[in-house]
């Protein structure tokens, strides 16, 4: 994608849906990418409401343990107020500094769950066998891990906008940094996860929350601490995510509905849009089973094939060569992320909405 950003001279797919336009056509392009990118987008607002409401409500249960317990409801909507502020600023150079502090916090708090995890030790009677007793029960659980995965790695649906905002010249085209930029994302991303993922099932064995941070109790600062870090992790995250939604939403209501463009209709596009998110959030918060069947259902056609789809249909690689048989793996893949991740999702979900109590 960070190649065919202006693989037209002196055009640049700014874009995700341009890009699609220029390898489908204009209308069936349009349809192809649009729906998936708000889905993802839409899907990952979601969880990010929920994920920052818990981290809220694990603080709260810290610093007062004996305290009147609150429900999570109030803390996933004291979350939604901060975006109700910060979802006015006009662009993403507007969020840099946002962003620069979600990706400090991201390494920082990832570096106090597997250095807490493993001061903490291996836990009495820690179990590494599967959680199901059955194969049925462990293949779902399989294909849900899978999702997991595909959420964590997958940011193409916003490197395209992001890359809009490099300069470029037919001297230093954008692709240049923003490779730099990506190689960079995604070695921290591993730094970040790998660390966490090993020695979180090593302390915990199959009994690891979802979140890990979740899991810790000791020392209590420094878990407080950790779940700041992820509350200001993903208020800098959900913006990232929720400004294309906005520009495309703003853009469609301006030409496609001849709304005037002002300061209202930003005002009442972007809040109507937090206030969705955060009542999704509200009303299914299965961190869990939610990254799951996004990560599959949403994030895999728009990171793993459609991309894939779009170098084969623009470059069109000679047949049976690497490229040709890289990205018909990738699509191959990418497909089958689609169909099984969010079969073990869903699963996942209506195991836990059994004795779950709604707006509780």
């Amino acid at each position: 994608m960070v190649e065919m950003h202006e693989i037209v001279p002196g055009k640049r797919f700014d874009r995700y849906h341009e890009l699609g336009q220029h390898a489908f056509g204009e209308k069936l392009g349009l349809w192809i990418v649009v729906p998936q990118q708000l889905m993802v987008q839409l899907g990952v607002c979601i969880v990010y409401m929920i994920t920052g409401g818990k981290s809220l409500q694990k603080i709260h249960n810290t610093v007062s343990p004996n305290g009147k317990p609150i429900k999570t409801t109030y803390f996933i909507m004291i979350f939604a107020s901060v975006h109700f502020f910060i979802s006015h600023l006009p662009s993403f150079n507007s969020i840099a500094g946002i962003s620069l502090a979600a990706a400090v916090m991201s390494l920082s708090y990832s570096t106090v769950a597997w250095g807490a995890s493993l001061h903490k030790g291996v836990q009495p009677q820690v179990q590494y066998g599967p959680r199901a007793s059955t194969s049925a029960g462990n293949m779902f659980n399989f294909f849900s891990a899978l999702g997991d995965v595909a959420f964590a790695f997958a940011g193409h649906n916003v490197v395209l906008e992001i890359q809009a905002s490099i300069p470029s010249t037919p001297e230093k085209p954008s692709k240049k940094p923003m490779w730099k930029g990506v190689i960079v994302a995604y070695v921290v991303v591993a730094v970040c996860y790998f660390p966490v993922a090993l020695i979180g099932y090593w302390v915990f064995g199959n009994n690891v929350q979802d979140n890990i941070l979740i899991s810790l109790e000791k020392p209590a600062w420094l878990i407080v601490v950790a779940n700041a870090f992820v509350v200001v992790h993903v208020i800098g995250s959900y913006q990232v995510f929720a400004m294309p939604v906005f520009d495309m939403l703003e853009s469609a209501l301006v030409k496609k509905m001849n709304f005037q463009p002002s300061l209202t209709l930003r005002f009442i596009t972007r809040n109507v849009f937090v206030a969705m998110t955060m009542f999704i959030g509200i009303t299914f918060p299965f961190f869990g089973g939610l990254l799951s069947f996004f990560g599959g259902f949403a994030f895999a056609p728009t990171t793993y094939y459609l991309p894939c789809i779009m170098w084969l249909v623009i470059y069109k690689p000679k047949k049976f060569g690497l490229s040709w048989f890289a990205n018909w793996l990738c699509i191959i893949v990418g497909v089958l992320l689609m169909i099984l991740a969010p079969i073990g999702a869903l699963r996942n979900i209506i195991l836990q909405a059994k004795d779950f109590k709604f707006y509780s």
